[in-house]
């Protein structure tokens, strides 16, 4: 699947069945689901999970958990906006 495939996918009332646990976190997020993408994020803590992880306590306020989720990553938290980070962890993932 390529990245605008991803994005198409958002329209859809399930996530493609070929996506990962940590995709189908991203798609749920991108899907304003907040709640089922942390649920997915937190099945195992891989460092993508945890990458993922991180970027959503960024996203919903949450500094310090996010910082901890980052570092259990091995990641530097981004001064990037969270769109811009959203894309970066898809397109990485998708390649």
């Amino acid at each position: 699947m390529i990245y605008q495939e991803f994005i198409s996918s958002l329209s859809t009332s399930e996530p493609p069945s070929e996506l990962n646990d940590a995709l189908k976190a991203l798609w749920y997020d991108g899907k304003e689901d907040w709640e089922t993408a942390h649920n997915i994020a937190q099945i195992n803590n891989s460092p993508t999970n945890c990458w993922i992880h991180a970027y959503l306590h960024r996203k919903e306020g949450d500094s310090w958990n996010a910082q901890y989720w980052y570092t259990r990553a091995g990641k530097k938290m981004p001064q990037v906006s969270l769109k811009e980070e959203w894309e970066q962890i898809v397109k990485e993932l998708l390649s």
